[in-house]
């Protein structure tokens, strides 16, 4: 994607001149803009060829927007996605790679939010969920923020007559717990799933009810513009709308394969450039913030490690993800992701990938029911290899043949030197950029696991759950969703 500043300049310098160049770059500075953030998207819009979904309002934006296929996060878990995009940095570089962190630091010397820039060059800074009287939105940072005031307000409706504003608007959808859409609801059983997960009715329906919550994320978003709208701003506002990481599904949060880190992206201008192109080049979460910066005409700082994506001279070759600690459940992977392979390291091999999380156990009917089919041996190789004890060392896939990355290409002579490119390539990042504190303290660990076994305690007691049996939450799930 070309750099909208330069293509404007090129534009004025053709036709106008010099001084129609600088007048150009100054209107391009006064928009305002916007970040509209949906927590736990993947790409499971109409827009994005979804045919079961209803999203109207996300399918006209799309029209009015550059699309971009190959947004990844750099985790696929909300807070250290969430402090890697509001400060353009690697969450494992400056230390906030674990998440929810309990015992918060403070970000190392000279590395700022980007909310501070934004507000020293004159913006009016929010965050909120879109309303007006809203006092703010999800932040979810693993970095101390005592004494620095990040947000002025939770709507942009606050700021001084005049003033331009960046702003952020938070969409809790399609976050589990899922929410029915009564009005358009989706059929189970036209639902297809991905190869990589049974066949199965609770299956199904689970995902149903997920692309159901995507429906409520386009109907919050269409208040948004609305309001924009009707203030008279959506035509002075640079608007962006992305994921804070991808599916709320087992194999997806949290881990490091596509459905993890692949959400959606779409940028619209004021005056319609780009509308309705797609762009499949790859960007990293921690782009965006540099991206942001540039069109502001803030100068990004030298420390930020995100690109400006929307730069000519940008053509990023690869993405990085992550992940660590998420909750209680002690973790590590690192991967590399080109536009054709993925190469995934794991470093404790002798864990199953399904490890004990209470959050999943409690929230995931497809985790009791992969593991009672498994125990009954009716899952096929596919779907077995995820609910495996053990799992190796490294994965490699090809995406372009395998978009569900389900062949593990390791052992394939055919790629050798393809995987130790990959190999290479993310231990030259790792040496570079995964600074952060490792092993975490302890201190940290048995906090989220104290607090993960009080929340499981009290909502298995809840649910008639106590040390119930897989095939009984599968039942428990079954009941809940009226599957016969």
């Amino acid at each position: 994607m070309k750099n909208y500043v330069l293509i404007i300049w090129i534009l004025f310098l053709t036709n106008c001149g010099s001084q129609e160049k600088e007048v150009a770059e100054e209107k391009l500075n006064d928009y305002n803009i916007l970040w509209i953030v949906a927590d736990d998207l993947g790409i499971d819009l109409g827009c994005y060829g979804n045919k079961l979904i209803r999203t109207p309002n996300l399918d006209k934006f799309a029209s009015e927007s550059v699309r971009y296929e190959n947004l990844h996060t750099t985790t696929a878990v909300c807070s250290p996605s969430r402090s890697g995009l509001i400060t353009g940095m690697y969450p494992v570089t400056i230390g906030v790679h674990q998440h929810r962190t309990r015992f918060k630091r403070k970000l190392p010397d000279s590395i700022k939010p980007i909310t501070e820039y934004f507000k020293e060059a004159g913006y009016f800074v929010t965050n909120g969920r879109g309303n007006k009287n809203d006092k703010g939105g999800k932040t979810d940072y693993n970095f101390d923020t005592k004494g620095i005031k990040m947000y002025q307000a939770g709507h942009w409706s606050k700021r001084a007559e005049g003033q331009k504003f960046f702003s952020q608007a938070q969409i809790f959808f399609p976050h589990r717990p899922f929410h029915e859409d009564s009005l358009h609801p989706v059929n189970p059983d036209l639902v297809t799933l991905p190869p990589y997960y049974p066949n199965h009715p609770l299956a199904k329906k689970d995902w149903a009810l997920y692309l159901e919550t995507v429906q409520h994320v386009d109907e919050s978003f269409g208040k948004i513009i609305k309001q924009l709208e009707e203030e008279d701003l959506l035509d002075k506002t640079i608007i962006f709308f992305f994921g804070d990481q991808g599916r709320p599904h087992l194999r997806a949060k949290q881990f490091m394969y596509d459905s993890g880190t692949n959400t959606p992206l779409m940028i619209r201008y004021p005056d319609g450039y780009g509308a309705g192109t797609v762009s499949e080049e790859l960007v990293s979460n921690i782009d965006i913030p540099a991206a942001t910066l540039a069109l502001a005409g803030i100068e990004k700082p030298s420390y930020m490690q995100g690109q400006d994506f929307l730069s000519e001279d940008i053509e990023r070759k690869y993405t990085y993800s992550m992940r660590d600690r998420r909750d209680e459940t002690v973790d590590r992977i690192r991967s590399v992701r080109s536009s054709k392979f993925k190469y995934i390291k794991n470093y404790y091999t002798d864990r199953p990938y399904t490890q004990f999380n209470a959050y999943k156990e409690m929230r995931y009917p497809m985790l009791p029911l992969m593991s009672q089919m498994l125990k009954e041996g009716k899952l096929n190789d596919v779907q077995k290899r995820f609910m495996s004890n053990y799992r190796p060392a490294e994965e490699l896939y090809d995406l372009e043949n395998d978009p569900f990355e389900t062949i593990n290409l390791t052992e394939n002579e055919v790629y050798k030197e393809e995987l130790e490119k990959m190999r290479s390539v993310l231990s030259e990042w790792i040496s570079k950029n995964d600074l952060g504190e490792y092993p975490e303290p302890q201190e940290e660990i048995d906090a989220a696991s104290k607090e993960a076994a009080r929340r499981y305690r009290k909502t298995s007691k809840e649910r008639g759950l106590e040390n119930a049996t897989h095939k009984q939450w599968v039942e428990y799930w079954e009941e809940r969703y009226n599957i016969k």
